[in-house]
């Protein structure tokens, strides 16, 4: 599960088009995505993995990363690449 958010709904409906965009490119694409035309919370799902694009204060209501006890990794907002995942994450 992959959990991001954004400050407005038009940056969410943004961020939704950028990683469709992205993973079509890798010959990957949705089984289904949900919420993009209000952008609050945009749900894609991509089989085993996935894709939570929240509004922060809706993030911060549902809280849903704090549902499960799991290894987790916060990954810095101008992060361009993930080279190597923290401990336990592999």
């Amino acid at each position: 599960m992959i959990i991001c958010s954004g400050a407005t709904e038009r940056q969410n409906q943004a961020l939704c088009g950028a990683i469709q965009q992205y993973l079509k490119k890798e010959g990957i694409l949705p089984l289904g995505v949900e919420g993009e035309a209000y952008g609050q919370w945009i749900l894609l799902d991509y089989d085993d993995v996935i894709i939570s694009i929240f509004l922060e204060s809706i993030r911060a209501f549902y809280d849903i990363e704090n549902l499960w006890d799991v290894p987790r990794a916060n990954i810095d907002e101008n992060a361009t690449e993930i080279k190597q995942l923290p401990e336990g994450m592999q």
